[in-house]
């Protein structure tokens, strides 16, 4: 996908200290279970040493050359239902629908106005928090793939690319904003002064364990040329807190993962173009944990070519990482598969302390779903009504220097879900959109507020409107153990109140592990939950040992701004009404918004992942909404573009998402 910032050569002029001065940016760019033994081999992996979370000054407000990274990955999550980017496999079984499903009429949800369960409710990383951060050495960058994990009196947050500590008592901040560049010991995502690219940091994990009181922060990170260029190369990357307190030192560990043969990884034949030979790449990493180990799963694509090979879990010892060592070991297992088609985001579940699995010598439960957009399932319906159970077992031996873990999954049957549409938003002000629909506005490049950002040469149609997020797809989201019930939760179309709307699927699986080792399991409770007028997405579940569990989410349509809600559930499959957390003031107004910035049709990047986390008592919840609004007027306030796109020191001139973080009763 092109963005014109980076394509398009830039002018600069002096401008007041409040503002910096680039126009436009120039860079140039770079059913039956199976079970089976985990094949993919134990590798150690030296600690690249240690971090901490630093307070740095922040950048200053306006432009800078380039905003947007020349040569970035730009993901593929969700796209059109129907439009698949990359090549389906042929399977041809019975555990895809012959043709669409429907969408599932849903009754909607009332709103309540009153929050008793709420303790707290604070704003928390913004988009203004990650492109100022390490003195504005950053990218501009939507969306923010939100991480949380609390315990211990802390919560700790992190979004592309940036991280903080919070009290866990109040959502106070302890931390200021550090770069996660900087965290994980790379050189900034660019250097100002000297326009060196560093590594690309995407899709940030957070876990807490319990049993060892140890913060875990993952990502992917894609080596890159000082140009921006991959170079091939991608590893998960492992921060663990030496302490308890995050506040503290941490040591971190870089797992290569290109899996090419490389730098002691296997060989999985991913490719350049489809045929030639090339480094794979990890995408969408999530954490989950039980009593032995760690578990990181991701989905394995080539990095240049159009290929998805499958998921990919790589699983750690708690209790080795708790020690910090010298070397951590890490199991691979590998091209995981679920009644013949690829596994695709197998969440692994995370569980409170003590709520774990000890069948066949330990056991870490997943969750996944076979509908998606087709490329990566098989699935040409974007629909089903079937999900992946999954168990990784004998996760003790994960603290033997000779790991030996078994790997078992099927399908079993559940309600309907469907690839969702995109969201509509309620009207209101999108000062950026109208700057580049702008063509009076004074500026110290001729008239129109368009020119603060295009050439002449490349100026837009000016015809933008207000955008529609994305809805991402049915995958899987956020997976709980608790209780000896796996809950995960999916979006999905519903038709609500006549109309078809984003929704939330949630879903209550029953697993256990039969005297072949291999997993078994039914839905033993599931639902859905909509919104007349409005689109709910994103949804993030979590429970407490005591059965109470709540359900995040954003809510936006025809009545609300992107905004932070929730629901509470229990574990008897009670749903009550949706709350509100934090109403949004406005509507999402990025450039991922325009197609003058990333192409036609524009895909308005949201998401890509919520979060929702238990200590064992309170539940956290953490949300991406709209925190804040202004006029063209407000945003656009002076001819010299002193404090240009800031709008009072509330958003960028590129960005205006904002995070919610709530805490809540038991």
């Amino acid at each position: 996908m092109r963005f014109r910032l980076q394509t398009t050569r830039y002018r600069v002029i002096g401008l007041a200290t409040s503002t910096l001065l680039i126009a436009a940016t120039g860079m140039a760019a770079p059913a039956a279970s199976s079970a089976a033994t985990a094949d993919g081999g134990t590798r150690a992996i030296p600690s690249g040493g240690t971090t901490s979370i630093q307070t740095r000054p922040l950048g200053v407000d306006g432009l800078q050359q380039p905003e947007l990274r020349p040569g970035g990955r730009e993901e593929e999550e969700g796209g059109e239902a129907g439009e698949f980017t990359r090549p389906r496999p042929g399977f041809k079984n019975g555990k895809f629908p012959k043709k669409p499903l429907d969408a599932p009429v849903v009754p909607s949800s009332a709103v309540t106005g009153s929050n008793p369960d709420l303790l707290a409710s604070v704003n928390g990383l913004t988009h203004r928090d990650q492109r100022l951060a390490n003195g504005g050495n950053q990218f501009s960058l939507e969306p923010p793939d939100q991480a949380l994990c609390v315990g211990n009196g802390f919560t700790v947050e992190a979004v592309n690319s940036v991280i903080r500590v919070r009290s866990a008592a109040n959502g106070a901040a302890l931390t200021g904003v550090q770069d996660l560049n900087t965290f994980f010991g790379y050189p900034a995502a660019i250097n100002r002064a000297t326009g060196v690219i560093g590594p690309q940091v995407i899709d940030p994990i957070c876990l807490y364990d319990p049993d060892h009181q140890r913060f875990m922060v993952a990502l992917t990170t894609l080596g890159s040329e000082p140009n921006g260029d991959f170079t091939g190369k991608n590893t998960i990357d492992v921060a663990v807190s030496n302490t308890g307190d995050p506040r503290g030192v941490w040591t971190i560990y870089h797992v290569p993962a290109q899996n090419d043969g490389t730098d002691g990884t296997p060989d999985h034949g991913c490719t350049t173009d489809g045929v030639e030979h090339g480094p794979c790449f990890q995408d969408y990493p999530h954490i989950g944990q039980d009593a032995n180990g760690v578990y990181i799963s991701t989905n394995e694509y080539d990095l240049f070519g159009p290929n998805f090979n499958a998921a990919q879990i790589f699983a750690f010892s708690k209790a080795q990482l708790a020690t910090h060592p010298a070397s951590v070991n890490v199991t691979l297992i590998e091209n995981t598969s679920v009644d013949g088609s690829p596994g695709f985001t197998v969440w692994p579940a995370n569980s409170p302390a003590g709520e774990y699995s000890s069948e066949r010598n330990g056991t870490e439960y997943a969750l996944s779903t076979i509908a998606g957009d087709g490329s990566e399932t098989g699935n040409p319906t974007g629909t089903a009504r079937r999900l992946g159970i999954w168990a990784i077992t004998n996760t003790a031996s994960l603290n033997t220097a000779a790991p030996n873990l078994g790997i078992t999954s099927r399908l079993t049957n559940s309600q309907t879900y469907v690839f969702p549409p995109k969201s509509d938003q309620k009207v209101g002000d999108i000062p950026l959109g109208e700057c580049v629909n702008d063509t009076t506005m004074p500026t110290p490049f001729g008239p129109g507020c368009w020119q603060v950002f295009f050439l002449p040469a490349d100026e837009p149609a000016h015809d933008e409107v207000e955008s529609t997020p994305d809805s991402l797809d049915s995958r899987m989201q956020q997976t709980w153990y608790v209780n000896g019930t796996l809950w995960g939760s999916s979006g999905t179309a519903v038709r609500v109140n006549g109309e078809l709307k984003a929704g939330i699927a949630w879903f209550a699986v029953s697993p256990k592990i039969n005297g072949a080792g291999k997993i078994e399991g039914t839905v033993k409770k599931q639902g859905y939950i909509a919104l007349a007028n409005n689109n709910l997405t994103m949804p993030a579940i979590a429970f407490t040992p005591s059965g109470q569990g709540a359900i995040a989410f954003t809510v936006m349509g025809e009545t609300f701004f992107p905004s932070a809600g929730y629901v509470r559930i229990t574990e008897s499959g009670s749903v009550g009404p949706i709350h509100l957390a934090a109403t949004g003031l406005g509507p999402a107004d990025g450039f991922t918004s325009y197609k003058a910035f990333v192409g036609d049709p524009p895909r308005t990047r949201w998401g890509d992942y919520g979060a929702a986390v238990t200590d064992g008592t309170s539940i956290w919840l953490a949300s991406e909404y709209i925190g804040q609004t202004c006029t063209l007027a407000e945003y656009f306030p002076s001819p010299t573009l002193a404090n240009f796109g800031s709008c009072g020191g509330t958003r960028t001139s590129l960005g205006n998402w904002f995070t919610r973080l709530t805490k809540l009763s038991q």
